[in-house]
């Protein structure tokens, strides 16, 4: 009888299993400032390789904090994330100096993506209404960047927001929403420009 009314009873999720399935979150929660400390101890490491020599050695730490990447990965440091671990990248990845990844939520970057400096990718996100927004709980919205790439220096990629494949967002963009494959888009809010012929 016990057995029975054990299985009749959810699970309650963890704040990282709220975190990912993009409900509202604590994060103040303890395994979540862990994680953020790790990232933190990985980011201090990546920042203080700072020569060209260092790039191999930048290589291996990014293997450590990404989720996952491909074999030629190159961030410039300065570098930002929260996490770490919910960023995929793909093969032939480049991201200039001083980028952020806010990552509270799973970012997936193709293969060939190429990022100027000072580009923020933000899946962080919070309530709207203030009354609920002052309680403290986060949210966020995973971001979906597609193969062949271009994000121009100082672009803004908002939570949610999927960018297809082979298109260019120009410098200094903000994405509010999603932008299709084979395009050149700019503005803020960015918006299609031109079709780009593939």
């Amino acid at each position: 009888m016990e057995e029975g009314a054990a299985q009749g009873v959810e699970k309650q999720k963890t704040e990282l299993e709220k975190m990912l399935a993009g409900e509202l979150y604590e994060s103040w929660d303890p395994e979540l400032i862990s994680m953020r400390k790790r990232a933190r101890r990985l980011l201090r490491a990546l920042n203080q390789e700072t020569t060209e020599e260092d790039r191999e050695q930048r290589r291996g730490i990014l293997g450590e904090l990404f989720g996952t990447t491909g074999k030629e990965v190159y961030v410039e440091p300065p570098f930002f994330c929260d996490y770490g671990s919910n960023i995929h990248v793909g093969e032939n990845f480049y991201m200039n100096f001083d980028c952020v990844i806010l990552d509270c939520a799973r970012i997936d970057i193709g293969n060939t993506v190429f990022c100027g400096p000072k580009v923020q990718i933000y899946a962080a996100t919070h309530p709207l209404v203030a009354s609920e927004r002052i309680k403290g709980p986060e949210l966020a919205k995973p971001i979906k960047i597609g193969n062949h790439v271009w994000l121009g220096g100082g672009v803004i990629v908002c939570p949610g927001v999927t960018i297809g494949d082979n298109t260019t967002i120009g410098a200094g963009s903000v994405v509010t929403r999603d932008i299709p494959a084979n395009v050149f888009a700019a503005g803020n809010p960015c918006k299609v420009i031109k079709t780009i012929d593939p």
